[in-house]
């Protein structure tokens, strides 16, 4: 009768390296879940910066409303391209301005894409 644990491949040395192989996976999974939750940070830091950005935009394209909608729509693409962001449409309707901004997101291992801001500026009319 050969000794316990004795051969290759017999008894309880048939699991040696095993929890090698269980932890390696492990720490992959969770090299994985951090990578995603990173990015979905990135995303909304992203997204909160960018409201910022689209309501100052809208900002001075209404404080500039009364010289025209080219004059109020460059200061508000100057304002978003001043704060890492493209302005990607502007418009007046009367006294209020609606800008729409869009900046890139860079995540983990190159994923991400772009996220999208819009706001409107303009006088508060009274209750009648």
């Amino acid at each position: 009768m050969p000794p316990p644990g004795g051969e290759r491949g017999g008894g309880a040395d048939r699991d040696t390296g095993l929890a090698t192989v269980w932890a390696a996976g492990a720490v992959a999974a969770l090299l994985v879940v951090a990578g995603i939750v990173w990015t979905l940070g990135v995303v909304v830091v992203t997204r909160h910066r960018l409201a910022g950005v689209a309501d100052l935009a809208a900002l001075a394209a209404a404080g500039r409303a009364e010289a025209g909608v080219e004059v109020a729509c460059a200061r508000a693409e100057e304002l978003a391209e001043g704060m890492a962001a493209r302005l990607t449409d502007c418009a007046l309707d009367g006294w209020d301005a609606r800008v729409v901004v869009v900046a890139p997101v860079r995540g983990v291992a190159g994923l991400g894409g772009t996220v999208t801001a819009r706001s409107r500026a303009g006088p508060v009319l009274p209750h009648p």
